[in-house]
Formats: structure tokens, C-alpha cells, sequence
């Protein structure tokens, strides 16, 4: 387990997803590494591991469970999916998360992502 606090350490704490570049995310990153080692540990499932991750790396890593993957299928690489979709049309969805977390009065330290997650929650 000592493995996942060293991967997670070669990312900042205070990274958003939308400044990380892809192959921070891609298979055979730090994170994505992490998430395999977490995996591969008696009773923890895809659903925690990605949860414990998304919770030590909350501007970088989203939530991805049932209730998401309910909303928005099973995309080959949720996290470059949503990277790209983040960045696209200068960065025009991440303004739009933002501009909702103010109008929600959310504090910053809700990261955009928790407001994508929210998002897709109601959706549902």
C-alpha cells in the first residue's frame, strides 16, 4: 500500500484536472497505477478504489461509481473522457462548473469536479 502514497505523491495536491495534461491520467500514469495496485487488494472494488483516490486527489481525480456510470455509460478511460471535455472549446465546461459552484455559494475548496458529480446525481 506504501506503493499508492508514493504514485500519488509525484501529482500536487492542488492540481485541477482541467490544468493536468492527459498523460497525467492516461494508463500507466502515477494515478492511474495507484488505482490498479488499489484494485488488486482483497475487498476493494473498482467503485472505492476510484472513491479513494477522487477523495486524496479531489481536483484531479472524479468520482466515477454505479450512479455516474448510470448517468454517463462506460466510456473506454472516464478520466481522459472528462479531461477532454473540460478542456474543450477553451475550456468552456469547467467555466460553466465554476460559474455554478458560485451560484450555488460552494466554497472553492469544492472542486469542479464535485460539482460534475453533483451534476450527474441530479441528472439522474
Amino acid at each position: 500500500m506504501s506503493n499508492i502514497k508514493g504514485k500519488l505523491h509525484l501529482h500536487q495536491h492542488d492540481i485541477d484536472m482541467v490544468e493536468a495534461e492527459a498523460a497525467d491520467l492516461a494508463e500507466g500514469a502515477p494515478a492511474h497505477t495507484a488505482w490498479r495496485v488499489l484494485c488488486d487488494q482483497p475487498g476493494i472494488g473498482w467503485v472505492t478504489a476510484g472513491k479513494l483516490l477522487a477523495r486524496k486527489r479531489p481536483r484531479l481525480l472524479p468520482v466515477y461509481d454505479q450512479v455516474v456510470r448510470c448517468v454517463l455509460g462506460r466510456p473506454k478511460s472516464f478520466w481522459l473522457d472528462l479531461h477532454d471535455a473540460l478542456r474543450a472549446d477553451n475550456h468552456a465546461l469547467h467555466r460553466d462548473l465554476t460559474a455554478l459552484r458560485q451560484s450555488a455559494d460552494l466554497p472553492a475548496t469544492v472542486s469542479t469536479l464535485r460539482v460534475c458529480a453533483g451534476g450527474s446525481v441530479q441528472h439522474r
